[in-house]
């Protein structure tokens, strides 16, 4: 059988998932410029194999996997783990962190069209409100692309943002499928059983990126680095965000994910020396707001009908 925590721990666990997910896509970009992207991806997923092989046990109370199961938990790595990180590790190599984490903030509006197309989840005005103002964000964003795309060059800045909004994609559905997901299965075997078929993806074109890397030019800070990226894309996230999926529905806990830009835009800024206009400012202000709005308990209908 399985638990459901309280809202309050859902919550929780839904923004540290989130903040953990931003951190990591911020500082993915040193990475990126020291590890073959397909090689940086399989070395992810392995530290994350190595770290949760005791999750991969079945436990007593759950039952065998159904096809259909097996088939959601391949589309959850194949999506969430595997095209999410290409697409994101490219991404992030030809745009800013704080670009990519504004874009990233359009996944609110992404996983409610999906929980509605495919889950067919009631979506409340206040959901609502929280999905608007993540959209509104981008559109004060996208006010200073121009300047922004003038500095870096235009092109190569406006693919990476392409290749970061097909992150968002894999990021909805991932968000969609682990609900069903978690309606039969813990946690800690999701997350496992995931990372294991990400694993299984990587690894031929992983090996053929290791085969001419030099390992022995990579410095001690950056295998730090890595490890703490590996462990927290592959582990701490996933186990986080399944743990608080199962106690809110996907569309709210969608809104959860602006969690992620505003923690990739202070990485930036505390680390890697970029700066935040204004208007960013302004922007990441208002999808607080929609996150407030999203998670505030609603008003009791039964009092309304009563009078």
């Amino acid at each position: 059988m399985v638990t459901h925590p309280s809202r309050a721990i859902a919550y929780g666990c839904l923004a540290l998932s989130m903040s953990l997910v931003g951190s990591y896509v911020a500082l993915s970009k040193p990475l990126v410029a020291v590890f073959p992207v397909f090689l940086l991806a399989w070395l992810r997923f392995g530290i994350g194999a190595l770290a949760m092989a005791t999750w991969l046990r079945k436990p007593a109370n759950e039952a065998p996997l159904a096809p259909r199961t097996r088939g959601l938990l391949f589309l959850e790595s194949f999506l969430g783990n595997f095209l999410f990180s290409i697409c994101m590790l490219y991404g992030v190599s030809l745009t800013t962190a704080v670009a990519a984490g504004v874009v990233m903030s359009s996944i609110p509006a992404v996983v409610a069209i999906l929980s509605w197309l495919f889950l067919r989840e009631r979506i409340g005005r206040r959901s609502l409100a929280g999905i608007a103002c993540a959209a509104i964000g981008i559109g004060l964003f996208s006010l200073q692309k121009g300047d922004a795309g003038a500095a870096s060059g235009g092109t190569p800045s406006l693919l990476g943002n392409v290749l970061v909004f097909a992150a968002v994609v894999c990021e909805a559905s991932y968000v969609v499928i682990g609900k069903r997901l978690t309606d039969g299965l813990g946690p800690k075997r999701i997350s496992a059983l995931i990372n294991l078929w990400g694993l299984a993806l990587v690894t031929p074109m992983g090996l053929w990126a290791a085969w001419q890397y030099d390992f022995a030019s990579v410095s001690a800070p950056i295998w730090v680095l890595l490890v703490f990226y590996g462990l927290a894309a592959s582990v701490w996230t996933v186990w986080l965000w399944m743990t608080g999926l199962k106690g809110v529905p996907a569309s709210r806990a969608g809104v959860f994910t602006v969690m992620l830009p505003i923690s990739a835009a202070l990485i930036g800024v505390l680390f890697m020396g970029e700066r935040l206009s204004p208007l960013q400012l302004l922007a990441f202000g208002i999808a607080l707001l929609g996150l407030v709005l999203a998670t505030l308990p609603e008003r009791s209908r039964t009092i309304q009908a009563g009078a």
